[in-house]
């Protein structure tokens, strides 16, 4: 009896040691992940039971540079930032600086949603947990894409005109603005600059030498990615894309060697060696649920509830609680898993925008301690609905494509004028990891503006204007009617006519994937005095929020 006892007790330790994957499995798993998605460079980290049992690079740090990939490379984390914007505010709960349910005009007297009973009721908890009644993204324009001249200061004041979609604290919809101002909470209560207060307080007492609130901030920027999107059908590598307002939610570059050490200190409630960042009760708060997300069917991991909490997701996996993000930038996505029960952190940092390629990997090493045997081929599954997602959307702009050829080329005449064709452009992802961004060609821009009689006989051109994104002008250029954003200078290109009271916009910067129809309202007089943007394909990021302009004509 003793005998049978003492077998159990050794297959109840062995089994799930042998199930986890050994490095060289991890090895292969990545490699085969950089093929299928083509992905440059991949860095992932394993943590478990208090060690590092993984910590490798894999394939180049850009296209162009041929670097390699380590351990100690440089990646933009992006929204994974968003914990550390949290657990800031928490530290100065703990200091009695403020309260959760402070109020934020307490702290920002400037600070105004559009329903004034929003305002002053809103608080600092609700700032982190995506219930303002904001819509998903909505005035993220105001940072993205970047080389814009919006400070952080219109920022604030421009919440005030972004009109709710849903009733106050009803519904989840992921935003970014909030956590800017979350950032300036810190800012203002500790007296330092939100950068300043992650540096000193987190940083600092981690041991985190190479890692910086923003890739300006970086001292040594000898390792670290090129970002990577598709550009006319090739992965080449595209622009660094952020704006240093945005910090507070998805602003850090490090190495997965150094956030294994904010991993190291969340698996020990807080702890790093002997230095206690925040207490233990702090990181509950951190990790309960405060906003319930939407829960499909159960899925391989018999998933039973999702919920956002404070900078974290938080949902059940195999009966296992698992605390996770994603980040998303421009040609770089991230993401972070913990199962704090099973004292297991996984991270995986890419230098393309592939959320499938993450997930592939991080579903992987999660099944192997989840019991052994892998829920599913990840690779296989996630290339399945990458490819259905290329496949409507390739279908979607190709009808586009087609609409627009047959304006050129059916009709004869001189290029329009007052009447004309436009332009275009594109943009990257922030993060999303629920929609995996995929390559497609870039719709090919006709070679001669569109004839007179393929455009529509109302007057497009003058000036027209938004209460928070400012003025836009349509204009003639060469016979080429052309979309420019005052304010935000990446945002212009040529438009062209699609049918009814719309065009297309197709922007100059062709590493957005982000065309877009402006569809145009007229006066009895047949002259444009509005338009209504929303972008062309399925794939583009939400932080493109078009949808949320009210354009309206100035002169």
């Amino acid at each position: 009896m003793k005998r049978a006892f003492l077998i159990l007790c050794i297959l109840v330790i062995v089994l799930p040691l042998r199930a986890q994957l050994s490095s060289g499995e991890i090895d292969a798993l990545v490699n085969r992940t950089l093929r299928t998605f083509d992905v440059p460079g991949i860095a992932v980290c394993v943590i478990k039971d208090k060690k590092i049992v993984h910590a490798r690079g894999y394939g180049v740090r850009s296209l162009n540079t041929k670097q390699l990939v380590d351990e100690h490379t440089l990646f933009g984390i992006a929204s994974n930032s968003k914990a550390f914007t949290a657990a800031a505010l928490g530290m100065l709960v703990e200091e009695g600086k403020l309260k959760w349910d402070s109020r934020v005009t307490d702290f920002i007297p400037e600070f105004k949603m559009y329903d004034p009973y929003v305002t002053a009721e809103f608080t600092i908890r609700d700032l982190l947990t995506h219930r303002s009644g904001l819509g998903l993204g909505a005035g993220d324009l105001m940072f993205w894409p970047d080389e814009n001249n919006f400070t952080k200061t219109d920022i604030i004041y421009n919440l005030r005109y972004l009109k709710p979609v849903s009733s106050f604290r009803s519904k989840y919809d992921y935003d970014n603005l909030l956590y800017i101002v979350a950032g300036e909470v810190v800012a203002r209560v500790s007296g330092s600059s939100w950068e300043t207060f992650i540096q000193k307080r987190f940083f600092y007492p981690l041991d985190i030498r190479t890692a910086a609130p923003s890739f300006h901030l970086l001292k040594d920027k000898s390792n670290v990615i090129d970002p990577h999107f598709y550009v006319d059908g090739k992965l080449q590598v595209i622009r660094r894309d952020w704006s240093e307002n945005a910090n507070a939610a998805g602003g850090i570059y490090a190495s997965v060697t150094d956030m294994s050490k904010w991993m190291l200190a969340l698996l020990n409630g807080g702890k790093y060696g002997d230095k206690q960042l925040f207490s233990a009760a702090t990181l509950r708060e951190l990790w309960s649920p405060q906003t319930l997300l939407p829960l499909g069917s159960p899925g391989p991991y018999n998933t039973q509830f999702a919920a956002y909490g404070l900078g974290w997701v938080l949902n059940d996996v195999k009966g296992h609680k698992q605390v996770s993000h994603t980040g998303g930038l421009a040609g770089i996505v991230t993401q972070t898993v913990i199962i704090p029960d099973l004292d297991l952190a996984i991270l995986v940092y890419t230098n393309q925008q592939s959320g499938a390629a993450f997930n592939a990997i991080s579903n992987t090493i999660k099944d192997a301690y989840l019991g052994g045997k892998a829920n599913e081929d990840w690779v296989d599954f996630y290339h399945k609905r990458v490819t259905a997602a290329k496949k409507e959307a390739d279908e979607i702009l190709a009808k586009v494509e087609a609409e627009i050829r047959k304006n050129t080329d059916g009709a004869a005449g001189t290029p329009a004028t007052g009447s004309g064709a436009g332009t275009s452009r594109p943009s990257v992802a922030r993060p999303t990891a629920t929609q995996p961004s995929v390559a497609r060609p870039s719709v090919a821009r006709p070679n001669t503006a569109q004839p007179a009689a393929a455009c529509p006989s109302f007057e497009v051109k003058g000036i027209y204007a938004d209460p928070w994104f400012g003025e836009v002008e349509i204009s003639e250029k060469e016979g080429q009617l052309w979309f420019a954003s005052k304010r935000s200078s990446r945002l212009t290109g040529p438009m062209y006519y699609y049918k009814g009271n719309t065009y297309i916009v197709r922007w100059t910067d062709r590493s957005m994937d982000a065309d877009a129809y402006l569809v145009f309202s007229l006066d009895t007089e047949g002259t444009a005095h509005g338009i209504k943007i929303s972008a062309i394909s399925p794939l583009t990021d939400f932080s493109f929020d078009f949808q949320d302009l009210d354009l309206n004509r100035k002169k």
